[in-house]
């Protein structure tokens, strides 16, 4: 197996389960406040990695372009993430999951408008199979037009949907920084971190921080490690592989967050949100090889 696709796999299994920590902790806070602490937490229990690192932490010839770079998709991400944990709050995890994990359907476009790629047959069918999962996971075994009408009005939905095409220009991003301009993760991640902390900050405090942010801030600590590490892992993977490859891999993450959000949190529907998740692992697969 090629070592980028190793890493792919894996950052989809720890962003699954961080995905379901998210809804089992989290729920109780505004998603700024989630933000801001979780993210301020990042550089610290990412330290050890940036510690040891070889590498410096900005080259000496293009320190703004580079750190301009990476807070312009530090931006994107925010967006992204404040859409997906709005989504997961009011959401089953079961039911955003899928939805919000399409991100390579927007990728390829994306490739193909900014980088000149072309659609084969494979990618274009590809396509097709992963919007069909956006109706299966809106299935309720009800008319055959009532999940379309579903994902329409429903507010999870059409956050989970915002929340895939934000994250596929974060991906894009993320490959164009680690290959073009050959940005170390020691360097992303911590300016990462910081970067959404700081964005977060003017919006916390208008929702107000529940009491009890003190006494969970272990269970926080956790949540800023699948943080660090995840990222840190998917980084690994786009040094090596184009995003169109890594999106479809990563974003199997869908799956660990149905699995474990049916069996812990008892969530409904299981059987079609995991066809759902399945769905839109195959379509996303038959993109990327195509």
């Amino acid at each position: 197996m090629n070592v980028g696709i190793a890493y792919a796999a894996l950052s989809a299994l720890l962003f699954g389960v961080y995905l379901f920590v998210m809804k089992r902790w989290f729920t109780g806070y505004p998603s700024p406040v989630f933000l801001l602490i979780t993210y301020l937490l990042v550089p610290v229990v990412y330290l050890p990695v940036v510690a040891v690192a070889d590498a410096p932490f900005l080259p000496a010839g293009n320190r703004v372009s580079v750190l301009t770079s990476i807070l312009a998709v530090t931006g994107i991400t925010a967006i992204g993430l404040l859409t997906l944990f709005r989504a997961i709050r009011i959401g089953e995890v079961s039911y955003v999951s899928p939805i919000s994990k399409i991100v390579p359907v927007f990728v390829l476009p994306l490739e193909v408008g900014l980088l000149g790629q072309h659609l084969s047959p494979l990618q274009i069918a590809g396509v097709l199979v992963a919007t069909v999962a956006v109706y299966v996971a809106n299935w309720q075994g009800t008319a055959l037009l009532a999940p379309l009408r579903r994902a329409w009005q429903s507010r999870p939905a059409q956050l989970a949907l915002l929340s895939a095409a934000t994250f596929a220009f974060v991906d894009v991003g993320k490959r164009v920084l680690m290959q073009e301009l050959a940005i170390e993760p020691t360097t992303y991640i911590p300016v990462m971190g910081v970067g959404i902390a700081v964005l977060m900050a003017p919006f916390a405090p208008r929702y107000g921080v529940p009491a009890t942010w003190r006494a969970d801030l272990p269970k926080f600590a956790v949540a800023a490690v699948f943080v660090a590490y995840s990222n840190h892992v998917v980084l690994l993977a786009f040094q090596q592989l184009p995003a169109s490859i890594v999106s479809p891999i990563v974003n199997g993450q869908a799956i660990i967050a149905v699995i474990l959000g049916a069996i812990v949190l008892d969530e409904a529907h299981f059987r079609a949100r995991l066809a759902a998740a399945g769905l839109a692992i195959l379509g996303i697969a038959m993109i990327s090889v195509g």
